[in-house]
């Protein structure tokens, strides 16, 4: 298997509300989020099936970790992406060597380029659509209980396509049939109020996507109108007597300087989780764990975009660099 050395991420305890709770770091993985425990099953059973070349859609993270784990196995592919996508993000791409292909548009208008390009012939390495990253997802879940001592009590991770959501369910059920675990944990899935089906479905029923919108959203990362596999995520995060929960882009944002304040340097998709921590912790049974899934210094404009007023000028900082007058210095 063409590994990078996937997931052995930390578990970093952190006191909210008086509580103890856990951030898992996925943002520490190889490619910087949680992405390649399934890229790394992905190209597996890509090379097994001797495909030679591939594409895939992406709004940055699953296309940076393919093209790390193809460029690993010698695997040429081309990543779409849409235009909006953070800059760091297509820059990772390709610099692993894949070509990346920017599309105009919400990120429906990339899925449709890709199936239009799969319909030509390519192989489509989707990680939607084919089944071989759950796998690897299932694997953030033996993970948390080794680490715990026990199963987390409820675990609260940001959701687009929810394939990291279905890949824990996976896990977590097969260790409570296996009798590793004696009950499954409370699958929480944070979506941005301003893409929102899922919550929006679990609300409303049907009849809820009549009003859901692809609007814009720092989350960028969980901007998914359409999620392919939506039933089965609502009805993972049901049978584990989860929900899903949506959020608002201030409070993103909040989330994002609150958890870089604690030294926990994340993506805006990241920060949903921070304030879904907040509004559900009451009602939560202990351990609980909320999933980091993407890096930082993959958003560094938006850094550039808030950065804090507190920097010095430069002046300042050329009094600062004058010697010390500290006696004997």
């Amino acid at each position: 298997m063409p590994s990078l050395g996937e997931g052995g991420t930390p578990l970093a305890p952190a006191s909210l509300d008086g509580r103890r709770v856990y951030f898992k770091c996925e943002q520490l993985n190889p490619t910087g989020s949680f992405k390649d425990r399934g890229s790394a099953v992905l190209v597996a059973a890509l090379q097994a099936a001797g495909v030679r070349q591939a594409v895939e859609d992406s709004s940055g993270n699953a296309g940076a970790s393919l093209a790390g784990y193809a460029a690993r196995a010698g695997l040429p592919v081309r990543i779409f992406v849409p235009d909006y996508t953070a800059g760091p993000k297509r820059a990772q791409i390709a610099a692993y060597g894949a070509e990346v292909v920017r599309i105009l548009g919400p990120r429906s208008e990339t899925a449709k380029a890709v199936l239009r390009a799969a319909e030509a012939g390519a192989v489509y390495a989707s990680h939607v659509y084919l089944p071989f990253g759950l796998a690897g997802m299932a694997t953030l879940a033996y993970e948390l209980v080794e680490q715990l001592g026990a199963a987390p009590g409820a675990v609260i991770l940001p959701v687009g396509h929810g394939t990291l959501l279905l890949g824990l369910y996976r896990g977590f059920q097969a260790m409570l049939q296996a009798g590793a675990i004696r009950r499954l944990p409370q699958l929480l899935g944070v979506q941005a109020r301003a893409c929102a089906p899922l919550w929006a479905v679990e609300q409303a029923g049907a009849a809820g996507l009549g009003w859901v919108r692809e609007g814009e959203t720092l989350a960028e990362g969980i901007r998914i109108l359409q999620p392919l596999r939506g039933d089965a995520v609502l009805q993972a995060a049901a049978a584990s007597g989860g929900r899903m929960i949506a959020v608002e882009e201030a409070e993103i944002e909040a989330g994002w300087t609150a958890l870089a304040g604690r030294g926990l340097w994340v993506e805006p998709t990241s920060a949903v989780v921070w304030p879904a921590l907040h509004n559900e912790l009451a009602s939560l049974p202990d351990p609980v764990v909320a999933v980091l899934t993407g890096s930082g210094f993959k958003s560094t404009a938006h850094f550039d975009a808030h950065r804090p007023t507190a920097e010095r000028p430069a002046d300042d900082l050329r009094q600062a660099a004058k010697p010390s007058t500290f006696p004997g210095v």
